[in-house]
């Protein structure tokens, strides 16, 4: 049996196909994709047709499809195209809480927590497994929401809600927390996250409301924290704020026992999170390709020799990740040794202060960095060396873990690079230019390069 899950509607629209064996009853992910890499435009919301999988068994929806409607009547937008589509649908919230917890590598006294921006009217959730089900225990409602608030900050200092939350993280590191955004959560009458931070903090720097907005939602987000804490000893934790690393690193591991937090958190992961809600059931997720795939086989000893010449190289290789985090099969690699912050972010069209992470050895992890070993980069760790271009202005950095067992051609350029200069991690950023999405295929690999100048194997 094959069903597809799927999340559309309002953006980053993606579809997950899963499938039960007939012989061993065993439940694998078959594919999984976001809408925009086929596309080419960001965050699309509409899946194209041959992403709803018509051959499919079952289809499920990611939400309540009269309930969304409702939420957005003053939107004009009606989803009942969609409700033809789908035999069934999970919740906003209960799909994210799905998402996170069928695909945690633990299964005992678990917690499962979800914040985003809102889903139907649900902003924050915790949820337990009971009696083979997924129970919601506790929840935040509209307009109480931590995720909309942050997007309200993002568009505040002049970036893009929905999508530049990760430059406001990044940016808050060159500021001061002085600016008290408290009082916005005691505001439970008023859409507070419309308007008020766009007329507020006149005159203030971007960079210390970033800071303040930054020590903000670390303070909401332990408060939930603190609920979920009286519930279980071990967290899954999803949805869009779950991306927040830096509150990550702050937050949980003092808190929780064990932590699994979804590698693709937000909107886009629900599609897999209502396939595998839908049907009650684990699955093995110990990496995250699962997209289009690029066949060949660079060799990559010749990739570390162009990096060794301190030129940025591209990696278009395997099936793409599966998330908004570069991995290994859809990257840009760099020498740390030299200072290639500024050539790199020319490439990519970035702003010149933004942060790049390190890819490192497993295995020597402990050696270059303090802090929670993680292969999806979602915490940020204390560096313990002098590597300017993969460290932030704070001395923190998001690390990506390759373990001996990842799947991606990156593990054997660490390995080769390591050999041939003794140091085991390279930059790695995402294969693609500001506002556009991570190369897919072929095609969209020589589009890059012609663009962009940079090799790509």
């Amino acid at each position: 049996m094959k069903i597809v899950g799927i999340s559309e509607g309002f953006h980053d629209a993606s579809a997950s196909l899963v499938e039960v064996s007939p012989y061993t009853d065993e439940v694998s992910i078959l594919e999984a994709h976001h809408a925009e890499r086929f596309t080419g435009k960001k965050n699309d919301p509409v899946l194209p047709e041959f992403l709803r999988y018509p051959h499919a068994d079952v289809s499920v929806f990611y939400e309540d499809t009269e309930l969304k409607n409702q939420r957005r009547a003053d939107q004009n937008m009606s989803l009942t195209k969609y409700e033809n589509r789908c035999s069934y649908h999970l919740r906003h919230h209960e799909s994210h809480a799905a998402a996170a917890y069928y695909t945690a590598p633990f299964d005992d006294d678990i917690v499962i927590v979800v914040i985003d921006a809102i889903g139907e009217w649900d902003c924050s959730s915790i949820w337990v497994p009971r009696n083979g089900k997924l129970e919601c225990v506790s929840n935040w409602k509209y307009p109480h929401s931590i995720g909309l608030f942050y997007s309200a900050i993002t568009k505040r200092i002049g970036l893009k809600p929905n999508e530049d939350e990760y430059i406001t993280m990044g940016m808050a590191a060159y500021g001061e927390p002085k600016l008290n955004m408290r009082w916005m959560f005691d505001l439970p009458d008023k859409n507070w996250h419309r308007g008020i931070p766009l007329v507020y903090f006149q005159g203030q720097a971007p960079e210390d409301i970033a800071a303040s907005a930054q020590l903000e939602i670390e303070r909401q987000i332990t408060q939930v924290m603190n609920v979920a804490q009286n519930y279980g000893k071990n967290l899954c934790y999803g949805g869009g704020v779950a991306l927040n690393c830096v509150a990550n690193s702050k937050i949980l591991p003092s808190r929780f026992n064990k932590t699994w937090i979804f590698p693709n958190p937000g909107d886009a992961g629900s599609s897999l999170g209502a396939a595998l809600g839908y049907l009650g059931r684990k699955v093995e997720y110990k990496h995250c390709f699962w997209g289009n795939e690029i066949v060949g086989s660079p060799n990559p000893r010749r990739i570390v020799d162009y990096l060794l010449l301190n030129k940025v190289v591209g990696v278009a290789n395997g099936k793409t990740e599966f998330g908004p985090r570069a991995l290994g099969n859809r990257s840009l690699l760099g020498d740390v040794r030299y200072d290639i912050k500024r050539t790199v972010n020319r490439i990519k069209r970035r702003q010149k202060f933004r942060p790049f992470a390190p890819a490192i050895l497993e295995e020597y992890f402990d050696d270059y960095f303090e802090g929670e070993k993680n292969e999806f980069m979602q915490y940020t760790c204390k560096a313990k060396h002098d590597y300017k271009s993969v460290t932030h202005v704070d001395g923190s950095a998001r690390v990506q873990v390759v373990t001996k067992d990842n799947p991606s051609i990156l593990r054997k350029i660490l390995e080769n690079y390591y050999e041939r200069t003794g140091i085991p991690m390279l930059l790695n950023t995402s294969l693609n230019v500001k506002g556009k999405p991570m190369v897919n295929d072929g095609v969209q690999a020589d589009e890059f390069r012609k663009l962009t100048g940079v090799h790509v194997f």
